[in-house]
């Protein structure tokens, strides 16, 4: 495939950022900091100390091999008793799971459009601001553009990160408790699957193909490894700092003021009368970016996966990739327009991801220590980082089939 020449020092890992920080994230990390107040940063600080870990592995093998993770993958897997048990999970979290979750990408960024428009854009009961965010997704993806992608989510990310910070200077958090919630672990009383799941929101399996696959595309050989380190150590904090800003946000306005809220629309709602229209207007961009740019990557990354374990090109022209990340857009609105709670495939989303995050962690520590990347290969520290990474992502995977099955 034709290499795509780098314009920008930073670029996939803002895809990456894209992807975490979606409405499930801005919701955990509300109600976390409703909940809990800022006893919870800490795990946010450790989950993109984690992610870096495993991004960074992610990007050198796609820069350095050529290829994403899911061709490694495949290489790896060549006997079918193997291979296709491998397949099945990754159709199962990465596809059916992106879709289910792609229809509360929809319905978030929705939920931005409502609160910035004061409109339904209703058809009799339906909602129409789905398909209008999902054709803007379908847009963006069908031009075949890396670059126009690239940008686009980098946009993106940086409203969304303007809005959720104008939103925490609206709020005036306590910055002494919100330093010691990053630096002190605890973890206050029935606050231990919320811990889980702020990390559970930031390390997520379908990122590492995403990030491998693009970070192929974009440089050229393992010379520009400094470049994607750079990409990383500022996106993915980037990111974190989104979501430290929305549970410091949640926490000076609800936890310190005894309030409760259900939802971020809740949270949008109930912030007018505590600091005016502006912070429901910030709430609405960022929710409204953080919709869109997830809708964008979690067909995206999906396709991607797909393709590298099917041994298909990943080309974003390639039809049978447009198909498979325009079938999870097209999924995705159809569950957000007719208001579905999609329980099952979450539910089985759920199981899937739960086995997959520590499997695919340990294909990539073993990849990164192959000697197809020759002196690239991970050294005695970064394999001890990526172990305890694997041990979190072994008690994520047993949390999730343990929620799933109703057995917490």
């Amino acid at each position: 495939m034709k290499k795509i020449k780098p314009s920008l020092s930073i670029g996939p890992a803002t895809m990456v950022a894209a992807a975490f920080i979606g409405p499930g994230t801005v919701i955990t990390a509300s109600l976390a900091g409703a909940q809990y107040g800022y006893a919870l940063l800490w795990a946010l600080l450790f989950a993109i100390l984690a992610s870096i870990i495993l991004q960074e592995m992610a990007a050198r093998l796609g820069v350095v091999t050529g290829a994403g993770l899911g061709e490694n993958i495949r290489q790896f897997l060549r006997h079918p008793l193997l291979r296709w048990p491998a397949l099945g999970l990754v159709i199962g979290a990465i596809v059916i799971g992106n879709a289910a979750y792609e229809g509360g990408n929809l319905a978030g960024a929705s939920l931005g459009l409502k609160l910035l428009t004061d409109t339904e854009l209703a058809a009799g009961t339906t909602s129409l601001w789905p398909m209008v965010v999902a054709a803007i997704a379908a847009a963006l993806l069908w031009s075949g553009n890396y670059r126009l992608i690239e940008r686009a989510l980098i946009v993106l990310v940086a409203l969304m990160s303007l809005a959720f910070l104008l939103t925490f200077i609206i709020t005036r958090p306590d910055l002494s408790a919100l330093f010691r919630g990053l630096l002190t672990p605890t973890v206050p009383s029935g606050a231990a699957l919320t811990v889980i799941a702020l990390i559970g929101t930031t390390v997520v399996p379908y990122n590492l193909f995403l990030h491998s696959s693009s970070a192929s595309k974009k440089w050229h050989s393992a010379d520009d490894l400094p470049a994607a380190r750079r990409d990383i150590f500022f996106s993915i904090p980037v990111g974190g700092l989104i979501s430290i800003a929305i549970v410091s946000t949640s926490a000076a306005a609800f936890f310190s003021h005894q309030l409760s809220i259900a939802s971020a629309g809740d949270m949008a709602q109930a912030l007018q009368p505590l600091f005016g229209k502006s912070a429901v207007y910030c709430m609405g961009i960022g929710l409204f970016a953080a919709g869109i740019s997830s809708a964008l990557t979690a067909p995206l990354a999906s396709a991607y996966a797909l393709s590298g374990v099917l041994g298909k090109p990943a080309d974003l022209n390639a039809l049978q990739f447009r198909t498979i990340w325009l079938s999870i857009i097209v999924i995705g609105a159809l569950l957000a327009t007719q208001d579905i709670r999609p329980i099952r495939l979450i539910w089985f989303a759920q199981i899937a991801n739960g086995l997959l995050l520590p499997i695919v962690t340990l294909f990539l520590l073993w990849a990164m220590n192959t000697r197809a990347l020759g002196t690239y290969r991970n050294n005695w520290w970064q394999n001890l980082l990526g172990l305890v990474v694997l041990l979190i992502a072994v008690a994520l995977g047993g949390r999730s089939l343990a929620s799933a099955f109703g057995w917490l």
